[in-house]
């Protein structure tokens, strides 16, 4: 009798585009013994991979027809469609999984174009630079076919923390711009500083030696932040709507005296003393998010936002 314990076979995984993200997924699946075959519009991007065992592909076409997962990494969504265009027919009961970077909207017609050739469809929003891909620094947020994401959820894991955040294939991407905007928001914040600071002749290095410290103590705030906005319950017996825009108000006379400009934070101000108008100045500095819900104009496509 064989007592030989039998291996799961691995699911077959094509990657087409070998950028830099697109190079280090494919490696990461040939070093987990994952079948994986290769394909992109300028083959010797490819010589690496088939050194270490993958399968060069002829065309798109070849490496969807060859593989169960198939993974496109490239510039834009356009660019997405014009490469599986002539293989669409090969589409047929597999899963395509999109990591290129794009908005919401193309993100959701590329999920009905790929369901109409018979397949599963991912979005993965990817948050690590290609050298932290299948370490602990990385993570990829999903949304699209549920059952995709179950049944690839372990190779997916292979890449970083693998989290599903819904159905509607657009919010990966919505994730997506939401937490990039906090990081430019941020960068905007850190421009203004080191300015300010090098019209007084202090080094940028000086200012961010002592910035980095007080903004890791700051977003401790956001969480309460957070808590505020979803209930909608703005009161605070602390840092108010008033006393921030007095202290920001200071910030920019302080830039203009300096000379410098102020175009990153005024709109900021421009919130604050929207709610102030309104009567709001005792309100937490939270509800500053509700002068942005005002300016909001809803699209009239239901199916362009998901339902709450």
């Amino acid at each position: 009798m064989n007592t030989t314990p039998t291996s799961t076979p691995k699911h077959s995984i094509a990657v087409i585009g070998l950028g830099n993200l697109g190079q280090v997924l494919a490696e990461t699946f040939l070093a987990q013994g994952h079948p994986t075959t290769v394909w992109n519009r300028s083959p010797g991007k490819a010589e690496g991979l088939v050194a270490k065992g993958a399968t060069l592909a002829g065309s798109a076409a070849e490496a969807v027809t060859a593989s169960e997962l198939v993974i496109v990494s490239v510039l834009d969504y356009e660019t997405v469609r014009q490469i599986l265009t002539p293989a669409a027919a090969a589409l047929q009961g597999r899963t395509l999984l999109n990591v290129t970077t794009g908005t919401p909207a193309p993100a959701r017609e590329l999920a009905a174009w790929t369901a109409g050739h018979g397949a599963d469809y991912l979005d993965g929003a990817v948050y690590a630079v290609p050298q932290t891909i299948g370490t602990t620094e990385a993570f990829v947020l999903y949304s699209g076919s549920s059952d995709a994401f179950t049944t690839y959820e372990q190779e997916l894991k292979l890449l970083g923390a693998a989290t599903f955040v819904g159905t509607e294939p657009g919010l990966s991407s919505l994730y997506d711009m939401a937490l990039l905007s906090g990081m430019y928001g941020m960068f905007a914040g850190f421009f203004q500083a080191v300015a300010l600071g090098d019209s007084a002749g202090i080094k940028a290095t000086e200012i961010t030696e002592l910035l980095v410290p007080w903004l890791n103590g700051a977003a401790d705030a956001l969480p309460g932040f957070a808590q505020e906005i979803d209930s909608g319950d703005y009161a605070t017996e602390t840092s108010n709507m008033d006393i921030n825009a007095v202290g920001l108000s200071n910030i920019l006379n302080a830039t203009r005296a300096q000379g410098l400009g102020t175009e990153l934070l005024a709109p900021l101000q421009a919130l604050f003393e929207r709610q102030i108008d309104q009567g709001h100045g005792a309100a937490s500095l939270a509800r500053a998010v509700e002068s942005l819900r005002e300016a909001y104009v809803p699209t009239t496509d239901p199916a362009a936002v998901p339902a709450t």
